[in-house]
């Protein structure tokens, strides 16, 4: 054969049978959210399988709550939580308020509408002890969520009180617990869904009757389990189907520092939380800095490859915590003649545009905002002034364009 053609033929199996497979692997993702857990106790108690997990990828310290007395504070529940992380955004837009779920914003879209509208085909599934997490926050079959339909569903076991006689002890939510997570681990082992959220309840309702205590440790140590069986499943996907899973474990809320048995405020321990995952290219701003509820959207996003329309991704309030970003912590300050902007770099070169809209058609409608370009500097200035009376009235939102991500910021009332 001519040595031409031989060169030909070996890098044209070499591309096929070895090349691609290495970049074409499916990309597959399971978050996990574990009610109520502040995160000096999930330091503190045993857990050899968040553990196991965490020396895969990383374990970190984060928050929830919004900005803190500004206009994102987002009371620290356990629905709220839940939104902020499905939607990527915070309170004052999502809608989420309270545990009754009354109006939800959906023209802010969970991540199972953002892959299903990317991707038709892709299967997605939960598994839950509250049943309106699939019904309310993510909206299934609902004309205001797009009648966006999951693919799997195994929840609503709480409602029935003949299998699962309801008790003080909340022995019925500890077995509905461990039937949700076998179902998860043996669904995902066997089917491997796309996109898959399970929700864990028992630790929360521990923490309400006993507080910081030997129960709720021991509650701990049973989710810590109840998410074994689970990453063995994920485990077993990526070694026997040669999939890419990425998986994220974290808690909702913390607990009030006195006894912690409550939550909702807006307390250092209550607004802190945590985060655990198998992600191997986590950046700096995971590993040395304090990350938000709200980034795991992106970070699921951005694993997956999914193509975010625009509009959508300008209203996002978290950053990716894989892979490189341009900007992070963007706050707003006034004084009497000026509207300050800042952030801190993460890059040490490179640009951030700054846009303003002075309409908010995107909370009320889900139409794009218009935005003008106010100036362009040196993303390490970390800083953008703007003197108060280019505004025309007292509501403004601003748009902080790095290379690699952006944030966004509001002023007034809206």
């Amino acid at each position: 054969m001519d040595r031409s053609i031989r060169y030909r033929v070996l890098l044209f199996l070499a591309v096929n049978f070895w090349v691609l497979p290495i970049f074409s692997q499916e990309k597959k993702v399971v978050f996990i959210i574990l009610d109520g857990i502040p995160a000096d106790l999930v330091e503190r108690v045993n857990t050899p399988n968040l553990d196991r997990i965490a020396a895969e990828g990383g374990y970190t310290r984060a928050f929830t709550g919004g900005k803190r007395g500004g206009y994102s504070e987002t009371p620290t529940i356990s629905a709220v939580g839940y939104n902020s992380l499905i939607t990527g955004t915070w309170a004052n837009k999502h809608n989420v308020w309270g545990n009754g779920i009354e109006e939800p914003n959906y023209n802010y879209w969970t991540i199972f509408r953002f892959l299903k509208e990317a991707r038709p085909e892709a299967k997605t599934a939960i598994f839950s002890t509250w049943l309106d997490n699939r019904t309310k926050l993510i909206g299934e079959g609902l004309s205001e969520s797009g009648h966006l339909e999951l693919d799997y569903h195994f929840d609503g076991f709480e409602l029935d009180t003949i299998t699962y006689p309801q008790d003080k002890d909340k022995r019925y939510i500890l077995n509905i617990d461990n039937l949700v997570s076998y179902e998860a681990a043996h669904y995902l082992k066997t089917s491997g869904p796309d996109l898959s959220w399970v929700y864990l309840e028992y630790t929360d309702d521990i923490a309400h009757r006993f507080g910081d205590s030997r129960e709720m440790d021991h509650a701990v140590q049973i989710a810590d389990e109840q998410v074994g069986r689970i990453w063995e499943a994920v485990e077993y996907r990526m070694k026997n189907r040669k999939e890419d899973w990425l998986i994220f474990i974290t808690t909702d809320h913390g607990r009030t520092l006195e006894d912690g048995k409550d939550h909702g405020g807006q307390s250092d321990r209550e607004r802190e939380i945590w985060m655990v995952t198998n992600a191997g290219n986590l950046n700096f701003y995971f590993q040395n800095e304090k990350p938000a509820m709200v980034d795991i959207l992106p970070t699921i996003s951005r694993f997956m490859g999914l193509k975010i329309p625009q509009e959508q991704e300008m209203e996002l309030d978290g950053v990716p915590l894989i892979g490189p970003i341009s900007i992070t912590q963007a706050e707003l300050s006034e004084t009497e003649t000026e509207i300050i902007l800042t952030w801190k770099p993460m890059e040490d070169q490179g640009k951030v545009e700054i846009w303003m809209s002075r309409d908010n058609k995107f909370k009320t409608t889900g139409q794009p905002d218009s935005y003008s370009l106010l100036g362009e500097v040196e993303i390490s200035s970390g800083e953008f002034r703007i003197q108060k009376n280019q505004l025309t009235d007292d509501w403004a939102k601003f748009l902080l364009k790095g290379r690699m991500n952006t944030l966004n910021l509001w002023t007034g009332k809206d």
